[in-house]
């Protein structure tokens, strides 16, 4: 029977490949409409940045909560591409400095590491993702952080009581556990660093 990780990661296969086309086809229909040669009007450079937004959104989620493997690889270009989309216009950039191509089961656990640091960068700042040795590690960076401890406690100690919003921190720990892989966790009044 398909355990319950794998249920989750399929559920966010489904959702995110059954939202694409018509985002898609919507962002077909704006770029079309602003071929047409006038000015383009307020109103359709915001559907057209909303658009833009939400595709990227998605694009991103597939990686952190869609099926992830080993033996699947991604692009570093490809990465780069859908972290600078999702970044673009907000107040965390993202920076993916791996040079080659990774798994995309590095990816996934690397995509729910960022959302986990963009929580305590409420006020903005710089996530980094590099590769020392065979280890992947997540600097977050910003002037004042907002840190939840019991947020990043359920990193060690799986908690109930999370909202929606905070998801990511269950899937993130989960799929750690998953991977068997070995979580290191450094927080300063500036910096988080996750290493595993």
């Amino acid at each position: 029977m398909t355990d319950q990780i794998d249920l989750t990661a399929l559920l966010g296969s489904r959702i995110c490949h059954d939202l694409i086309s018509p985002i898609g086809a919507i962002g077909n229909g704006v770029e079309l409409l602003m071929m047409e040669g006038s000015t383009p009007s307020p109103e359709l450079i915001l559907i057209a940045e909303s658009v833009a937004s939400a595709n990227a959104r998605i694009r991103f989620f597939r990686i952190a909560f869609g099926l992830s493997s080993t033996e699947q690889r991604l692009g570093r270009t490809e990465i780069a591409k859908v972290l600078a989309d999702t970044s673009q216009g907000a107040r965390v950039s993202l920076d993916w400095a791996l040079t080659t191509d990774v798994s995309r089961a590095d990816a996934k656990l690397a995509f729910l590491a960022i959302m986990c640091c963009e929580t305590a960068l409420a006020y903005g700042g710089r996530v980094k993702i590099n590769l020392e040795g065979s280890k992947l590690h997540i600097t977050a960076q910003a002037e004042r952080l907002r840190i939840e401890p019991s947020l990043w406690d359920s990193l060690a100690t799986p908690t109930p009581d999370l909202t929606p919003a905070q998801v990511h921190f269950a899937l993130f720990a989960a799929e750690i556990a998953h991977q068997k892989r070995r979580l290191l966790t450094e927080i300063t009044g500036t910096e988080i660093r996750l290493t595993f």
